[in-house]
């Protein structure tokens, strides 16, 4: 599971774009219990989201004309350069050229070839995440994906990442984890889009998943704070109860309450 242990291709950071950084804060805090800590003019006002005060997440204006309001997840690499390079070598593309982060990384965005972002963060004095997989933190992240074999192609092209098929009830759930580190370092799943008509109509994504305590009752927050229940929270044996909102400027996140032993 998710764990600030990163390796080469395991998660290790995700942020907000979103056109009102003042509301959007006021929502995520609301919903999740995060604090929130104004970044200055030297990082662009780029701001960070803080659980039980350990730093979680983080979050930026972008104005929409500039780009859909969303959140973002960083993959981490030894080398973002060569990471670009593979990117482009397998059909994706690269959006914002390897770039240092003062001294805390270097980071670069990309688009996979079905056009989902996700970025890469190569660590400097800033490893990633300060906690995951626990109540407050990021969980999992999901690939919605037009083609699951191609999309599974690409990041393992990229990343390395190896696959497991794990049984449910009326099917198989693809999961994702590091090269060699086997199926207990799962940290993700790759579905198909059109499996899911919520997604197939908001679009191709890479959805996190924020453990809580109590997913009808962060539902139900988000539904107070001006956010959008897109999915009732619903049990998934062996999983968790598992729920989906949107921000009120549509960012969409997830949510799960994990069940005992699941996480």
């Amino acid at each position: 599971m998710l764990t600030t242990q990163y390796v080469t291709g395991s998660p290790s950071w995700f942020d907000l774009a979103t056109p009102d950084l003042d509301a959007a804060v006021a929502f995520y805090t609301g919903v999740f219990g995060w604090t929130y800590t104004p970044g200055g003019p030297e990082v662009g006002g780029y701001g960070t989201f803080q659980s039980a005060g350990r730093t979680v997440a983080g979050a930026m204006t972008v104005p929409a004309e500039q780009g859909a309001p969303g959140w973002n997840v960083y993959f981490q690499t030894t080398d973002v350069e060569a990471t670009a390079r593979a990117v482009e070598q397998d059909g994706g593309s690269v959006t914002l050229q390897p770039v240092d982060v003062m001294e805390l990384g270097r980071s670069a965005c990309f688009k996979d070839p079905a056009g989902v972002g996700f970025s890469a963060w190569q660590p400097k004095a800033m490893s990633g995440m300060e906690a995951a997989g626990e109540p407050g933190t990021l969980a999992w992240v999901e690939l919605s994906t037009p083609d699951v074999a191609a999309a599974l192609g690409f990041y393992h092209a990229v990343f390395g990442w190896e696959t497991t098929e794990v049984s449910f009830p009326g099917g198989t759930y693809t999961t994702v984890n590091p090269a060699a580190a086997g199926p207990d370092a799962m940290f993700g799943g790759v579905v198909p889009l059109d499996s899911d008509p919520l997604e197939a109509e908001a679009g191709a994504y890479w959805m996190p998943y924020i453990e809580v305590a109590d997913a009808d009752t962060s539902a139900a927050k988000a539904r107070e704070l001006g956010g959008t229940v897109r999915m009732a929270p619903m049990d998934v044996e062996g999983v968790g109860r598992l729920g989906k909102i949107a921000d009120p400027f549509g960012g969409r996140i997830a949510l799960i309450t994990s069940a005992s032993g699941a996480s």
